[in-house]
């Protein structure tokens, strides 16, 4: 059965998805050498921290329906599915509105907190309405198991995102203003594609509907704590780093963070081949294909922990000449977060149950109280170790968190993890 697996759609999916998630993933790393010459720690900082205002804002914009579109995608004969996509990009709309004048009211305030620019604040809120369309695209494509269209446009925008980046740094010299600003124009551009090509491809149907409307915002808004969990682990670090040790630091750790997470490149690849193909066993609900699950999921945790290590082993040798001198020291934060995006893979292998059972409102508990708990770990650590603290536990609360919702999933759709190999 373990021989039919490997020789299935799924892998053959995951391979795909792992091809062009590595290309799309290859483009900014390429790009990475550029980047550190051209541009300084400091500016890397900002650019970070625009990275981290952005995740913070995308739960409230899109308030986590994409999820709601993939769930219903599997009840079709139930659903008519257009009428739903469009209603969602209604919530959308209202939602992003009230977040923009929440964001103008309070910009002051949270322009001193992440040490940010004021006046590059409405780029948060456009980029993040702008990648919840681009994500209705590529979730349907995945629920379609159609993973060379969702490379394709993957691939596109950060073609189009890099391509303006290097033009804006390197020609114009506009430092971090140039990579906002291409990431702008770039999700931007690529979001009106999205809206041409959802109505090209019959997904819109633009009337109002309550009862979607109250399933999405039902499915979705539970998960706003379950996203901002993610959200905190990787902003709460950043902001303590930037005021306890310097924005040049956090520069530093960025870096060292877009290393390690050639580990989340490989995990969220597997992840979007492996949830419809696993949703589609749970469906069928037959004994011996949850036995088998359960032994592809145990392979899966041992690989991507090897891989972790494996990175984090050579990172040392392969930064020091990949991003010059002024950025050497963001080898030390590889291989805490490389393990931490391992974690977060194996996390993705059982929250998945979770999910197909609609029972997010339960996980939002689990994964907000341990964000919560890292925003003390982090500090506690950072002030111990420097900026190297917050890799210590981005990994431990990786764990934590995977370990919590395992032990959630089994709860609320119970899986044979007690098996034996044979």
């Amino acid at each position: 059965m373990i021989k039919r697996i490997f020789n299935s759609s799924l892998f053959q999916s995951a391979g795909i998805y792992t091809i062009t998630s590595g290309i799309n993933a290859a483009i900014p790393f390429l790009l990475m050498p550029i980047l550190t010459r051209y541009l300084t720690p400091l500016d890397y900082g900002t650019v970070a921290m625009f990275g981290v205002l952005l995740s913070f804002v995308a739960p409230f914009t899109g308030l986590s329906i994409n999820g709601a579109i993939a769930r219903q995608y599997y009840a079709s004969n139930e659903v008519d599915m257009p009428r739903y996509v469009s209603n969602c990009l209604m919530i959308l709309l209202t939602s992003t509105m009230l977040v923009g004048v929440i964001f103008y009211l309070l910009a002051e305030p949270i322009s001193r907190a992440a040490s940010f620019p004021m006046q590059w604040m409405w780029a948060v809120i456009v980029v993040s309405a702008a990648q919840f369309i681009n994500q209705v695209n590529l979730t349907l494509w995945q629920a379609q198991v159609k993973p060379i269209p969702y490379g394709i446009y993957q691939v596109s925008q950060t073609l189009v995102n890099m391509g303006l980046s290097i033009w804006f740094i390197v020609g114009l010299g506009m430092a971090w203003q140039g990579r906002i600003q291409a990431q702008v124009i770039a999700v931007v551009s690529f979001a009106i594609f999205g809206l041409l090509l959802l109505n090209h491809n019959g997904w819109l149907k633009f009337k109002p509907e309550k009862t979607y409307i109250r399933n999405a915002l039902s499915f979705g808004v539970p998960l706003i704590p379950h996203a901002l969990s993610g959200t905190i682990k990787t902003m709460v670090d950043r902001i303590l780093i930037s005021s306890m040790v310097g924005l040049s630091a956090t520069g530093l750790y960025s870096v060292g963070f877009q290393i390690g997470m050639i580990i989340g490149i490989l995990e969220d690849s597997f992840n979007k081949a492996y949830w419809p193909w696993l949703f589609e066993r749970l469906k069928r609900n037959v004994d011996h294909e949850k036995r088998t699950i359960v032994k592809l999921t145990y392979i899966y945790f041992v690989v991507i922990i090897c891989l972790a290590l494996l990175l984090g082993l050579i990172a040392p040798w392969f930064l020091s000449f990949f991003v010059g001198p002024k950025f050497a020291g963001s080898s030390d934060y590889v291989i805490w977060i490389a393990l931490g995006f391992a974690f977060n893979g194996m996390y993705k292998m059982v929250v998945n149950y979770i999910f197909y059972a609609e029972k997010t409102y339960i996980l939002a508990w689990v994964t907000f109280t341990t964000a919560a708990i890292s925003i003390g770990v982090n500090y506690f650590f950072i002030k111990l170790f420097g900026a190297v603290g917050a890799a210590y536990t981005y990994s431990i609360m990786g764990f934590v968190t995977f370990l919590a919702v395992w032990i959630l999933s089994n709860r609320v759709y119970p899986m044979p993890w007690r098996l034996k190999f044979k």
